[in-house]
């Protein structure tokens, strides 16, 4: 198979969450995923269930063989293996990572939808996507343009990361 681009977001908002999204980071790439680039850490808002702490987000760019079901298999394993449970649909988390897109390939089965249907709509994706890859198209969009679109309240950059690739 072809070396394919993807895109992840991950974000986390228990424990010490920017060391978690590194780990994240260096378990997907020890599984078959090289991160080619990485976002600053953004720090957000909650999202859906307000009453929980604030979120680390970040995006990577991801360089893999593996097929999307199979960078999805990887991303869920990680988020299990740093102790993610699924207890409560957008509350509080140890790491969350979703699969973005996939070179330029569209899904629309139960377990992934590609590109992911909402990451147009929410800056604490969009905002780390922009930064990594401000030309990728988003709903017929450059990122770097749909950004001036979204409400970014409370979302602040925490600051550049040198890499996960030290």
């Amino acid at each position: 198979m072809a070396e394919a681009t993807a895109y992840l977001s991950l974000g986390a908002n228990l424990g010490d969450a920017s060391a978690t999204i590194a780990e994240a980071l260096k378990r997907i790439e020890a599984g078959g995923g090289q991160v080619v680039a990485r976002s600053s850490d953004y720090a957000t808002p909650p999202w859906g269930k307000l009453d929980q702490p604030p979120f680390v987000n970040v995006c990577a760019e991801i360089k893999t063989k593996l097929t999307a079901f199979g960078l999805l298999d990887l991303c869920l394993a990680t988020e299990v293996s740093l102790g993610r449970t699924r207890a409560e649909k957008w509350g509080p988390r140890t790491i969350d990572i979703d699969v973005l897109c996939y070179d330029t390939q569209t899904a629309d089965e139960p377990d992934l939808i590609l590109p992911h249907p909402r990451m147009a709509t929410r800056a604490f994706v969009l905002v780390p996507l922009a930064e990594i890859a401000p030309m990728l198209l988003v709903e017929g969009m450059r990122s770097d343009a749909l950004t001036a679109k979204l409400d970014q309240t409370g979302l602040r950059c925490l600051g550049p990361l040198d890499s996960v690739l030290e």
